[in-house]
């Protein structure tokens, strides 16, 4: 469980990130898909990421620090969304390459959460960023979000579909877990996926 959530610092730039060794674990998804209500969720903190209604918000790396004092304290980064049409083509460079960087350089990055709204097909930008991380030997697990807004037999297809298309690239799927920010659905199997690699890390110290 996450007993504590604070921020610590946003940083421009991969190498301006905190010096740290402990676990770290990153969101980011296309603007709008959740991300920010998602963070307070898990964190039971409703003003811990800044949502807004406008895409776009997150431009920084933003990490908090998670369970400080504890022996399984660990960083939760949220990462600027990708993908944001109104932003001109050059804020969108300069994004992609603060991402990309962060994804390569970052050596406390244990795995990113691809985050997925669960309302949309398959859309090809999020089908080649996770194509990218791949091809890079990224860990990443796809989280699908808004759950509370489908059926549950609506749902079951919708992700069902995302499932099909990506194994028509992918040998196997990554993790994957559904979520609605709403509901608290997903809460507990994304922390226990969490605290279980912070376990696996801390038997191999």
């Amino acid at each position: 469980m996450i007993q504590s959530a604070s921020f610590v610092i946003s940083s421009p730039d991969v190498m301006q990130c905190p010096q740290s060794t402990i676990p770290e674990y990153a969101f980011i998804g296309r603007s709008n898909v959740g991300k920010s209500s998602l963070i307070n969720m898990l964190t039971h903190n409703p003003k811990l990421a800044k949502t807004s209604q406008k895409p776009g918000k997150t431009l920084l790396i933003n990490h908090f620090l998670i369970n400080a004092g504890s022996d399984t304290h660990w960083h939760l980064v949220d990462l600027p969304g990708y993908g944001f049409a109104q932003a001109g083509k050059k804020q969108r460079a300069k994004l992609k390459m603060m991402i990309e960087r962060y994804c390569l350089l970052r050596e406390a990055l244990v795995s990113l959460f691809v985050l997925i709204d669960c309302r949309h097909e398959p859309q090809q930008i999020d089908l080649e960023f996770m194509e990218w991380l791949g091809e890079n030997e990224i860990p990443f697990a796809i989280v699908f979000t808004k759950a509370d807004k489908l059926s549950k037999s609506k749902l079951t297809i919708n992700v069902d579909t995302y499932k099909q298309k990506l194994l028509e690239v992918w040998e196997e799927l990554p993790p994957i877990f559904v979520t609605s920010a709403e509901k608290g659905l997903g809460e507990s199997e994304l922390i226990a996926y969490i605290e279980g690699i912070n376990r696996e890390i801390t038997n191999r110290q």
